[in-house]
């Protein structure tokens, strides 16, 4: 099911469908989170449908016993491949996820792209996200784009299009994803997550910033709880340390470790935030401190800084928005 809001972008490559002249490569842009992956098997899915029907698919319901949805629901599906990165042991398909899709993926659709379809002459390639391939693996596509196979269409989900090789992006045409709005994302967590509660919704939609995927990947991480005493910091300071110190010790334990990653993202958030409503010297000290707070929380993932020494410095930043002393 595409998710709530991105009906432009479906309505586009619907119609593009029923023109008859429909492009070889698409590349789908837009947030992380908004729906493009989801977007893509989706299509993929009615586009072989359609191919198998011999009768347009590309809207209404297809049953899940369709043998076109039957098949790729069980990755037996001749026509269809989907690209995506794999896990390191084959054996734990839960953990240890590989950081790239490898060119040796890529390579392994040569074979198949050198014969015909095997249904009514239609083959999709999913790839997502194609900002994880590797710099091999795209240059090794890149023939298969400007030589396209007769009858394949390439879904390219990408987070990041200004990452990739222009002589990919140029082959492509773009359908751009927005954010949704808020109260399409509650609509969507509200409906995933029926048992949270209004305050934990509003957080969730806040810290999405439009990503349905992201609020649902913070659901149970109790951010409205963080946002509460990240506000408490940034009213009064905590001269005493008390907020910062609790929090430093609740977020340095290692099974806190996905809030943690969220309290790196909604901290710069929260001084940005302020910032916007202020002027004068107040505004120059907030933009400061957001800057010390997004390199912070740029730096300490990526040189494994203490989460709990990280969090009590990141609090620091948050209390120089607290109103000072007269």
């Amino acid at each position: 099911m595409i998710l709530l809001g991105q009906e432009a972008a479906r309505d586009a490559f619907v119609a593009a469908t029923a023109s008859g002249a429909l492009h070889h490569a698409w590349l789908l842009t837009g947030p992380e989170g908004v729906g493009k992956g989801g977007f893509a098997r989706e299509m993929a899915l009615r586009l072989l449908a359609t191919a198998y029907d011999g009768r347009d698919r590309m809207t209404g319901a297809i049953a899940s016993d369709h043998p076109v949805a039957a098949l790729i629901a069980s990755g037996a599906h001749p026509d269809y491949r989907e690209l995506v990165r794999l896990p390191k042991d084959p054996d734990k398909p839960d953990q240890d996820i590989a950081r790239s899709i490898k060119a040796e993926q890529v390579r392994a659709l040569q074979p198949l792209l050198a014969t015909k379809p095997t249904f009514a002459g239609r083959r999709v390639v999913v790839i997502d996200a194609i900002d994880d391939l590797e710099r091999t693996g795209a240059n090794a596509l890149l023939k298969s784009l400007e030589e396209p196979p007769v009858g394949t269409i390439f879904l390219l989900v990408s987070h990041s299009p200004g990452r990739l090789l222009p002589t990919i992006r140029s082959r492509c045409r773009q359908l751009r994803f927005d954010p949704l709005p808020a109260d399409q994302v509650a609509q969507v967590v509200r409906d995933r997550s029926p048992d949270l509660p209004d305050d934990e919704v509003s957080a969730l939609v806040a810290a999405a910033a439009g990503s349905p995927g992201r609020a649902l990947a913070y659901a149970g991480l109790s951010i409205a709880a963080l946002d509460r005493d990240l506000a408490t910091i940034a009213a009064d300071g905590d001269a005493d340390n008390r907020v910062r110190s609790r929090l430093a010790r609740s977020l340095g334990a290692k099974a806190a470790q996905p809030r943690y990653a969220v309290f790196l993202e909604r901290a710069p958030a929260l001084i940005a935030a302020a910032a916007a409503d202020r002027n004068g010297p107040a505004l120059r000290d907030a933009l400061d401190a957001y800057d010390k707070a997004r390199a912070l929380a740029t730096l300490a993932p990526a040189v494994s800084l203490l989460a709990e020494t990280t969090v009590f410095e990141m609090a620091g930043h948050i209390a120089r928005l607290a109103p000072r002393p007269r």
